[in-house]
């Protein structure tokens, strides 16, 4: 079995941006089908796993309002026991460092990063298709992170086409309101039949964001983020949101516009990653293993 981590220093579960996002139908059972583009960032959130024997799993960082039992990186954990049948056992800690509700995939993100790394300490040897089939049954966008490579997504978010990208410096906005993710799919004037773009459509500039207008409507703080942002550099909304962001070319760019944020904004500066920052670090500790 490969050597437990030491917990304290943590396993990056980076962020992402949905570079646009489409909204072209909706399937019988009710979820809604998507074409979108996955860059991640070079910020994450830590995730510490140690390995326990006796099978139990455990969170040690306490969540306001998320109990363990709700949290994607237990139920990954157990997720992952149950199909492996392993008797071993983790102690998960997490240094929450991603905006809750940003539309950043923080959660998604923490959940991939607990199945690939636990797949590897518990000596599992599952397959990165087999892994992204878990990810799936904890949410649509948990595939992207697992895979590790920025990628155009259709279908509800799993169908994934990697692509490589500029990777350029963002400055991310992240307004002090919490968007509901359900409350913008259920919305009645939510627009739900874009018709379906290419990849190359998307490369010369074509796409936006179907849920924008909806979250502009119900949280003005999120349009007075984009309005503003929008006088420097075209803003979007990542997924639906509440974080909204826009290019630069150079770090310093993206520099003097933050400079600028009005006062009491909270924002930061990251750069885009085509390979996920968690790859690296497999790749890095382990070569000859990268997926």
């Amino acid at each position: 079995m490969p050597p437990a981590r030491d917990a304290a220093r943590g396993w990056p579960a980076p962020a992402k941006l949905n570079l646009f996002l489409h909204v072209t139908g909706r399937r019988p059972d009710g979820f809604h089908t998507l074409q979108t583009v996955f860059q991640f960032l070079d910020i994450a959130d830590g995730i510490g796993l140690r390995v326990e024997s006796g099978g139990g799993i455990r969170r040690s960082t306490p969540f306001p309002g998320v109990p363990a039992e709700r949290d994607l990186t237990v139920r990954a954990a157990r997720l992952l026991q149950a199909e492996a049948g392993t008797d071993h056992g983790v102690t998960i800690a997490i240094d929450k460092r991603l905006p809750l509700g940003g539309g950043l995939g923080g959660g998604s993100s923490d959940a991939a990063t607990t199945l690939v790394v636990l797949n590897q300490l518990w000596g599992i040897g599952f397959s990165v298709d087999r892994l992204a089939e878990l990810g799936l049954r904890l949410g649509a966008d948990v595939p992207v992170f697992v895979r590790g490579q920025a990628a155009w997504a259709e279908g509800v978010g799993e169908r994934l086409t990697p692509v490589t990208l500029p990777e350029p410096w963002y400055l991310i906005i992240v307004p002090a309101v919490t968007v509901s993710t359900a409350e913008v799919f259920s919305a009645p004037e939510l627009t739900r039949h874009t018709p379906p773009i290419t990849i190359a459509d998307f490369l010369s500039g074509v796409g936006g964001n179907d849920c924008e207008p909806v979250v502009r409507r119900r949280y003005p703080e999120v349009g007075h983020a984009l309005d503003w942002l929008g006088r420097y550099a075209p803003a979007r909304l990542t997924g639906t949101g509440a974080c909204v962001f826009a290019s630069f070319a150079e770090r310093g760019d993206a520099q003097q516009v933050l400079t600028q944020l009005p006062a009491g904004w909270r924002a930061f500066i990251a750069r885009g990653r085509n390979r996920s920052p968690l790859h690296e670090r497999l790749d890095a500790d382990t070569p000859g293993t990268r997926f």
